[in-house]
């Protein structure tokens, strides 16, 4: 297969060995260290974060400029997850996450929804997502998986991710399943540390890799390394990324998986901070790795580059590895139409249906009435993310559940607060609902945050009240806490997702949702 007249056995050892990289960089336009990336070393790809893109007609015009550059075609990437996990949201369609679709459990809204936000991703030049995460959510302590997660029943989580998958191939767009052998049992972020999962062989096959035989015997284009030691497989103690017992033995040779291993960011400081990001790219690929994801700095990109090309040079890695890695990572960018560029058909009015009827479906009541019409004085305590994290990219949030009741005609009042709460934030809470007959605290991984919690805690304490909780993140922030008058879990605070709350609170629909994990020990 040609492109721009170049046939993959035209490629030299370098532009081989560059085509095993995907790397991101700062700005709205190319930079001249993306651009030299490029053409210089043929980089396979890049990946972009919500600091590249202001609206989908910008994206779109960069994705244009960034393959202008390339002689080769460019896989464009991105961590469009949905839900909390989205790096664009002005101009697409951003539909519900993984726990709140696994809530609503309706595989083929799920296929629906991956098809239609894969296709306006293609219509702008990303032509890879990395989703789904088919982790096993069994951690409530988990930091980094929590919601992006499908649930905690494993074939169940397999049988959402395989809906996905479908809809990204519909679609034309690269799904990548994520974090292989599993990070939903941590309570570690590998972006911060060095996880471990201490679990026997026996446990991993009955729990953790189950979704991702799945994905594989239903044809995954890619699968994504998690940054996470499992003792069991790999006695060295060496993370999945870098493990050839867990990448070529486990993931080649005995689940059969033919499609490209990508490598989470080799800058998180799982990696960074212990082996590095150089010395990591070799060991990568020496591992059975075919694309590398540095997403950051130019000069560990430059430096991970020039480390592969030394140690191919000096024979550590061998140039049949590399041309195994090149070669499928170029069928696989022919797979998905990158060399004729094909673009989709969208239904955009269908696309927001879609996700409209995904968060009305995902709406969870755990107990009590959630209805708040006739409740008297209502205040709201909304809690709100207002710096973000290396997974969660922050936008500042309009659309709250206050404004969506009172929008309604409530008579509400609204006390913003931050996820760490302040004493400032703690008193105006108090003041606030001296007079209310009914409180409602909508929460943000409130688990997480002892300020925050202590202060649901101590609203929920107060006597002659009625007390709603609303687990906006993570749903197990209601646990161990007395006086809820109703739990509500949506999993998400994003504006789609208040609708349907607010229309659940004012009793116009009926809520719908399961939670698909285990939201109160019994």
């Amino acid at each position: 297969m040609l492109y721009r007249n170049v046939r993959f056995e035209d490629l030299s050892l370098k532009e081989k060995i560059g085509q095993l990289f995907m790397c991101g960089f700062d700005g709205l336009e190319p930079t001249a260290g993306i651009k030299g990336l490029i053409q210089e070393y043929a980089i396979g790809g890049v990946i972009y974060f919500r600091r590249n893109l202001a609206h989908a007609k910008q994206t779109m015009q960069l994705s244009n400029k960034l393959q202008q550059e390339a002689r080769t075609p460019l896989f464009i990437a991105i961590d469009q997850e949905g839900g909390m996990v989205v790096r664009l949201e002005e101009g697409v369609t951003v539909m519900p996450g993984a726990m709140a679709q696994g809530a609503a459990a309706n595989r083929e809204l799920t296929r629906e929804a991956a098809k239609w936000s894969g296709a306006e991703l293609r219509e702008i030049g990303i032509n890879m997502n990395f989703a789904p995460c088919m982790d096993v959510n069994n951690n409530p302590n988990n930091p980094v998986i929590g919601v992006r997660s499908y649930g905690e029943n494993p074939e169940f989580v397999g049988e959402m991710g395989v809906a996905a998958i479908a809809g990204y191939k519909d679609s034309g767009v690269a799904a990548v399943a994520k974090h292989f052998p599993g990070h939903g049992d941590t309570a570690v972020d590998s972006h911060y540390a060095l996880p471990v999962v201490a679990h026997s062989i026996d446990r991993l096959n009955q729990v953790e890799l189950v979704p991702f035989r799945q994905a594989i015997q239903n044809q995954v284009d890619a699968i994504m390394t998690a940054h996470v030691v499992f003792p069991a497989y790999e006695p060295l103690e060496v993370p999945a990324t870098l493990s050839q017992r867990i990448l070529t033995g486990l993931l080649r040779d005995q689940l059969g998986f033919e499609g490209v291993i990508v490598t989470d960011c080799l800058e998180m400081n799982a990696i960074s901070e212990t082996i590095g990001v150089a010395r990591g790219a070799v060991e990568a690929i020496k591992a059975g790795a075919d694309l590398i994801l540095v997403s950051h700095r130019l000069d560990r990109q430059v430096a991970a580059l020039e480390a592969v090309m030394e140690a191919v040079m000096i024979g550590e890695i061998t140039e049949a590895r590399i041309e195994e890695a090149a070669l499928r990572i170029w069928k696989l960018k022919q797979a998905r139409g990158l060399l004729l560029n094909a673009l989709p058909n969208i239904d955009r009015d269908r696309a927001v249906a879609v996700a409209n009827k995904l968060c009305e479906a995902a709406v969870t009541v755990i107990h009590g009435d959630p209805v708040i019409a006739n409740s008297g004085k209502v205040v709201v305590i909304w809690t709100e993310a207002r710096s973000g994290t290396e997974v969660i990219e922050v936008i500042p949030q309009q659309w709250t559940l206050g404004t969506a009741l009172s929008a309604a005609g409530l008579d509400i009042v609204e006390v913003r607060i931050g996820i760490h709460t302040t004493e400032d934030e703690r008193r105006a809470s108090f003041a606030a609902v001296k007079h209310a007959d009914t409180i409602v605290f909508a929460s943000y991984d409130a688990m997480f945050s002892p300020k925050q919690s202590q202060l649901l805690r101590e609203l929920a304490e107060i006597e002659h009240k009625r007390f709603l909780l609303v687990a906006m993140r993570t749903p197990y922030d209601g646990r161990g806490i007395e006086g809820l008058d109703s739990y509500i879990c949506t999993y998400e605070n994003k504006p789609m997702m208040v609708s349907a709350l607010a229309n659940v609170m004012l009793g116009t629909i009926a809520p719908q949702g399961r939670a698909p994990i285990t939201v109160i020990d019994q």
